[in-house]
Protein backbone atom coordinates (compact mmCIF):
# COMPACT_ATOMS: atom_id res chain seq x y z
CA UNK A 1 0.00 0.00 0.00
CA UNK A 2 1.65 3.42 -1.17
CA UNK A 3 1.89 5.97 1.43
CA UNK A 4 2.96 3.80 4.42
CA UNK A 5 5.99 4.60 6.19
CA UNK A 6 8.82 2.03 6.31
CA UNK A 7 8.60 1.44 9.71
CA UNK A 8 4.20 0.47 9.37
CA UNK A 9 5.72 -1.43 6.22
CA UNK A 10 7.46 -3.68 7.93
CA UNK A 11 5.04 -3.92 10.28
CA UNK A 12 2.42 -5.03 7.97
CA UNK A 13 5.41 -7.61 6.24
CA UNK A 14 5.44 -9.31 9.43
CA UNK A 15 1.68 -9.52 10.46
CA UNK A 16 1.14 -10.85 7.07
CA UNK A 17 2.64 -14.00 7.76
CA UNK A 18 1.84 -14.17 11.35
CA UNK A 19 -1.36 -13.88 9.71
CA UNK A 20 -0.84 -17.05 7.63
CA UNK A 21 0.05 -19.00 10.49
CA UNK A 22 -2.84 -21.69 11.65
CA UNK A 23 -3.71 -24.78 14.14
CA UNK A 24 -2.97 -26.17 10.78
CA UNK A 25 0.50 -24.61 10.10
CA UNK A 26 3.27 -27.22 10.67
CA UNK A 27 6.18 -26.29 12.76
CA UNK A 28 8.08 -26.71 9.35
CA UNK A 29 6.11 -24.07 7.40
CA UNK A 30 6.44 -21.71 10.13
CA UNK A 31 10.39 -22.12 10.54
CA UNK A 32 10.45 -21.83 6.30
CA UNK A 33 7.87 -19.05 6.65
CA UNK A 34 9.71 -16.64 8.91
CA UNK A 35 13.10 -17.43 7.11
CA UNK A 36 11.97 -16.19 4.20
CA UNK A 37 9.59 -12.96 5.68
CA UNK A 38 13.25 -11.82 7.14
CA UNK A 39 15.75 -13.19 5.21
CA UNK A 40 13.76 -12.41 1.83
CA UNK A 41 16.08 -12.33 -1.27
CA UNK A 42 18.65 -10.69 0.50
CA UNK A 43 22.19 -13.72 -0.27
CA UNK A 44 24.95 -11.69 1.11
CA UNK A 45 28.21 -13.38 0.98
CA UNK A 46 29.37 -16.04 3.50
CA UNK A 47 31.57 -19.27 4.15
CA UNK A 48 30.17 -22.45 5.45
CA UNK A 49 31.62 -24.08 8.39
CA UNK A 50 30.93 -26.67 11.09
CA UNK A 51 31.08 -24.97 14.32
CA UNK A 52 31.09 -27.33 17.10
CA UNK A 53 28.97 -30.10 15.36
CA UNK A 54 26.43 -27.69 14.26
CA UNK A 55 26.07 -25.94 10.63
CA UNK A 56 27.71 -22.25 10.86
CA UNK A 57 28.81 -19.56 8.40
CA UNK A 58 31.52 -16.59 8.77
CA UNK A 59 30.33 -13.66 7.76
CA UNK A 60 32.57 -10.29 6.61
CA UNK A 61 35.90 -10.42 6.54
CA UNK A 62 38.37 -13.64 6.79
CA UNK A 63 38.78 -14.93 10.37
CA UNK A 64 42.58 -14.33 10.58
CA UNK A 65 43.29 -15.00 15.10
CA UNK A 66 46.63 -15.77 14.70
CA UNK A 67 47.06 -11.75 14.02
CA UNK A 68 45.32 -11.28 16.85
CA UNK A 69 42.26 -9.44 14.90
CA UNK A 70 38.80 -9.44 16.95
CA UNK A 71 35.39 -11.74 15.84
CA UNK A 72 32.08 -11.41 16.88
CA UNK A 73 29.95 -14.89 17.32
CA UNK A 74 25.68 -13.89 16.84
CA UNK A 75 23.13 -15.75 17.86
CA UNK A 76 20.18 -15.33 15.85
CA UNK A 77 16.39 -14.79 17.50
CA UNK A 78 12.99 -16.46 16.52
CA UNK A 79 11.39 -17.51 20.34
CA UNK A 80 14.35 -20.33 20.69
CA UNK A 81 11.58 -22.31 18.10
CA UNK A 82 12.38 -20.34 14.82
CA UNK A 83 14.94 -18.72 12.92
CA UNK A 84 18.46 -19.77 11.81
CA UNK A 85 21.09 -18.69 9.80
CA UNK A 86 19.17 -17.85 6.29
CA UNK A 87 16.72 -15.75 8.46
CA UNK A 88 19.34 -13.49 9.81
CA UNK A 89 22.15 -13.73 7.01
CA UNK A 90 21.40 -9.69 6.14
CA UNK A 91 21.41 -8.80 9.40
CA UNK A 92 24.59 -10.60 10.05
CA UNK A 93 26.09 -9.51 7.06
CA UNK A 94 25.55 -5.71 7.75
CA UNK A 95 26.91 -6.37 11.13
CA UNK A 96 29.83 -7.95 10.50
CA UNK A 97 30.96 -4.89 7.70
CA UNK A 98 29.76 -1.89 10.11
CA UNK A 99 32.26 -3.76 12.94
CA UNK A 100 34.75 -4.74 10.52
CA UNK A 101 35.10 -7.94 11.52
CA UNK A 102 34.91 -11.57 10.60
CA UNK A 103 30.97 -12.33 12.14
CA UNK A 104 30.47 -16.26 13.11
CA UNK A 105 27.07 -17.57 12.99
CA UNK A 106 25.51 -20.80 13.52
CA UNK A 107 22.46 -23.12 14.04
CA UNK A 108 21.88 -24.41 17.39
CA UNK A 109 19.01 -26.79 18.53
CA UNK A 110 15.56 -25.27 18.54
CA UNK A 111 12.32 -26.49 20.72
CA UNK A 112 9.96 -27.82 21.44
CA UNK A 113 12.50 -30.73 19.71
CA UNK A 114 15.49 -29.38 21.94
CA UNK A 115 14.11 -28.10 25.04
CA UNK A 116 16.17 -25.36 27.79
CA UNK A 117 19.03 -25.81 27.60
CA UNK A 118 19.76 -27.51 24.65
CA UNK A 119 20.03 -24.04 23.07
CA UNK A 120 22.69 -23.22 25.60
CA UNK A 121 24.43 -25.88 25.39
CA UNK A 122 25.11 -25.59 21.93
CA UNK A 123 26.05 -21.71 22.59
CA UNK A 124 28.41 -22.86 24.70
CA UNK A 125 29.87 -25.55 22.64
CA UNK A 126 30.11 -22.76 19.80
CA UNK A 127 32.26 -20.54 22.60
CA UNK A 128 34.44 -23.07 22.82
CA UNK A 129 35.34 -23.78 19.86
CA UNK A 130 35.92 -19.97 18.46
CA UNK A 131 37.97 -20.50 21.17
CA UNK A 132 39.43 -23.47 20.10
CA UNK A 133 40.38 -21.93 16.69
CA UNK A 134 42.92 -19.48 18.44
CA UNK A 135 41.06 -16.63 19.01
CA UNK A 136 41.89 -14.70 22.09
CA UNK A 137 38.31 -14.41 24.10
CA UNK A 138 39.08 -10.39 25.09
CA UNK A 139 39.08 -9.96 21.54
CA UNK A 140 35.67 -11.87 20.84
CA UNK A 141 32.36 -10.54 21.39
CA UNK A 142 29.27 -12.13 21.81
CA UNK A 143 26.03 -10.71 20.27
CA UNK A 144 22.56 -11.69 19.38
CA UNK A 145 18.92 -10.40 19.03
CA UNK A 146 15.98 -11.19 20.89
CA UNK A 147 16.22 -14.99 22.04
CA UNK A 148 19.32 -14.84 20.88
CA UNK A 149 20.35 -11.98 23.05
CA UNK A 150 19.15 -13.57 25.77
CA UNK A 151 21.54 -17.07 24.76
CA UNK A 152 24.26 -14.72 24.30
CA UNK A 153 23.84 -13.21 27.90
CA UNK A 154 23.02 -16.63 29.54
CA UNK A 155 26.17 -17.96 27.63
CA UNK A 156 28.51 -15.64 29.43
CA UNK A 157 26.66 -16.22 33.03
CA UNK A 158 27.30 -19.73 32.68
CA UNK A 159 30.77 -19.36 31.19
CA UNK A 160 31.67 -17.39 34.64
CA UNK A 161 29.72 -19.61 36.83
CA UNK A 162 32.00 -22.76 35.09
CA UNK A 163 35.22 -20.50 35.50
CA UNK A 164 35.47 -19.78 32.18
CA UNK A 165 36.65 -17.04 29.96
CA UNK A 166 34.38 -14.51 29.26
CA UNK A 167 34.51 -12.09 25.78
CA UNK A 168 35.57 -8.61 25.24
CA UNK A 169 32.39 -7.28 24.46
CA UNK A 170 28.75 -7.86 24.23
CA UNK A 171 25.84 -6.75 21.92
CA UNK A 172 22.32 -7.32 22.82
CA UNK A 173 19.60 -6.47 20.44
CA UNK A 174 16.20 -6.24 21.63
CA UNK A 175 16.78 -8.69 23.99
CA UNK A 176 13.65 -10.94 25.71
CA UNK A 177 15.29 -11.63 29.15
CA UNK A 178 12.20 -12.27 31.25
CA UNK A 179 10.27 -15.89 30.41
CA UNK A 180 7.55 -14.70 33.31
CA UNK A 181 6.80 -11.45 30.67
CA UNK A 182 6.21 -9.04 33.92
CA UNK A 183 7.96 -6.02 32.43
CA UNK A 184 5.61 -3.03 32.62
CA UNK A 185 6.29 -2.49 28.87
CA UNK A 186 4.25 -5.23 28.07
CA UNK A 187 1.25 -3.17 29.03
CA UNK A 188 2.44 0.61 27.87
CA UNK A 189 3.61 -0.58 24.61
CA UNK A 190 0.74 -3.54 23.95
CA UNK A 191 -0.71 -3.43 20.47
CA UNK A 192 2.27 -1.65 18.64
CA UNK A 193 4.55 -3.99 18.15
CA UNK A 194 3.67 -7.29 16.22
CA UNK A 195 6.62 -9.45 17.29
CA UNK A 196 6.35 -9.62 20.82
CA UNK A 197 2.61 -9.41 22.06
CA UNK A 198 2.74 -10.71 25.98
CA UNK A 199 0.46 -14.16 25.37
CA UNK A 200 2.41 -15.14 22.54
CA UNK A 201 5.73 -14.74 24.50
CA UNK A 202 4.03 -17.05 27.25
CA UNK A 203 3.55 -19.35 25.00
CA UNK A 204 6.90 -19.25 23.35
CA UNK A 205 8.74 -20.03 27.06
CA UNK A 206 5.94 -22.91 27.96
CA UNK A 207 7.48 -24.56 24.86
CA UNK A 208 10.69 -23.74 25.35
CA UNK A 209 10.90 -24.68 29.15
CA UNK A 210 8.76 -28.03 28.72
CA UNK A 211 6.95 -29.03 31.65
CA UNK A 212 8.70 -28.08 35.16
CA UNK A 213 10.90 -25.73 33.72
CA UNK A 214 11.68 -22.79 35.92
CA UNK A 215 11.15 -19.43 34.22
CA UNK A 216 13.08 -18.18 36.74
CA UNK A 217 16.06 -19.97 36.22
CA UNK A 218 18.86 -17.20 35.54
CA UNK A 219 20.27 -19.27 32.29
CA UNK A 220 16.27 -19.50 30.82
CA UNK A 221 15.90 -16.00 32.55
CA UNK A 222 18.80 -14.14 32.44
CA UNK A 223 17.48 -11.07 33.37
CA UNK A 224 17.26 -12.57 37.12
CA UNK A 225 21.78 -12.92 36.67
CA UNK A 226 24.51 -12.32 38.61
CA UNK A 227 25.99 -9.89 36.04
CA UNK A 228 29.29 -8.61 38.15
CA UNK A 229 32.43 -8.87 35.95
CA UNK A 230 30.37 -9.03 32.69
CA UNK A 231 32.07 -7.23 29.91
CA UNK A 232 31.27 -3.64 28.48
CA UNK A 233 27.83 -4.16 26.78
CA UNK A 234 25.34 -2.27 24.18
CA UNK A 235 21.82 -2.82 23.78
CA UNK A 236 19.77 -1.67 21.33
CA UNK A 237 15.88 -1.81 21.79
CA UNK A 238 12.60 0.02 20.16
CA UNK A 239 10.34 2.51 21.87
CA UNK A 240 7.45 0.53 20.46
CA UNK A 241 8.65 -2.71 21.92
CA UNK A 242 6.45 -5.01 24.12
CA UNK A 243 9.67 -5.92 26.11
CA UNK A 244 11.03 -2.64 26.19
CA UNK A 245 11.46 -3.18 30.24
CA UNK A 246 13.85 -5.98 29.64
CA UNK A 247 16.54 -3.88 28.17
CA UNK A 248 15.54 -0.97 30.90
CA UNK A 249 15.65 -3.41 33.84
CA UNK A 250 19.06 -5.35 32.51
CA UNK A 251 20.94 -2.00 31.61
CA UNK A 252 20.13 -0.72 35.35
CA UNK A 253 20.93 -4.15 37.01
CA UNK A 254 24.11 -4.30 35.35
CA UNK A 255 25.15 -0.80 36.17
CA UNK A 256 24.38 -1.60 39.73
CA UNK A 257 26.64 -4.37 39.61
CA UNK A 258 29.80 -2.37 38.11
CA UNK A 259 29.19 -3.74 34.35
CA UNK A 260 29.53 -0.66 31.79
CA UNK A 261 26.11 -0.85 29.43
CA UNK A 262 25.32 1.45 27.08
CA UNK A 263 21.63 1.37 26.14
CA UNK A 264 19.96 3.26 23.17
CA UNK A 265 16.05 3.28 23.26
CA UNK A 266 14.81 3.97 19.16
CA UNK A 267 11.59 6.10 18.83
CA UNK A 268 8.81 3.95 17.10
CA UNK A 269 11.22 1.36 16.58
CA UNK A 270 10.06 -2.52 16.85
CA UNK A 271 11.63 -5.59 17.76
CA UNK A 272 14.83 -6.43 16.33
CA UNK A 273 14.33 -3.37 13.77
CA UNK A 274 17.79 -3.92 13.02
CA UNK A 275 16.31 -6.98 10.61
CA UNK A 276 14.83 -4.60 8.01
CA UNK A 277 17.06 -3.52 5.87
CA UNK A 278 14.69 -0.98 4.19
CA UNK A 279 14.54 1.51 7.90
CA UNK A 280 17.00 3.89 8.25
CA UNK A 281 16.91 3.42 11.95
CA UNK A 282 18.15 -0.01 11.25
CA UNK A 283 21.46 1.07 9.29
CA UNK A 284 22.18 3.79 11.84
CA UNK A 285 21.56 1.12 14.72
CA UNK A 286 24.04 -1.14 13.24
CA UNK A 287 27.06 1.37 12.52
CA UNK A 288 27.06 2.44 16.06
CA UNK A 289 26.85 -1.38 17.31
CA UNK A 290 29.61 -1.84 14.80
CA UNK A 291 31.73 1.30 16.43
CA UNK A 292 31.05 -0.14 19.32
CA UNK A 293 32.44 -3.33 18.75
CA UNK A 294 35.11 -2.11 16.43
CA UNK A 295 36.73 0.18 19.38
CA UNK A 296 36.40 -2.71 21.81
CA UNK A 297 37.53 -5.86 20.06
CA UNK A 298 38.93 -4.63 16.43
Amino acid sequence: MSGRTPIEAAKARMEATFARWTRETTLAEMRADFDAALGGAEAPPSRPVEVAGMPGAWFGPEPDPASGQGAILYIHGGGYQVGSIRSHRGLMHRLATAAGLPLLAFDYRLAPEHRHPAALDDCLAAWRWLLAQGHAPGRVALAGDSAGAALALATMLRAKREGEALPGAAALLSPWLDLEATGESLVTRAGLDPMTPREKLLAMARIYLGRGGDPRDPLASPIHGDFAGLPPTVVHVGDHEAILSDSETFAARARAAGVEVTLEVWPEMIHHFQIFPELPEAGRSLARIGAFLHDRIG
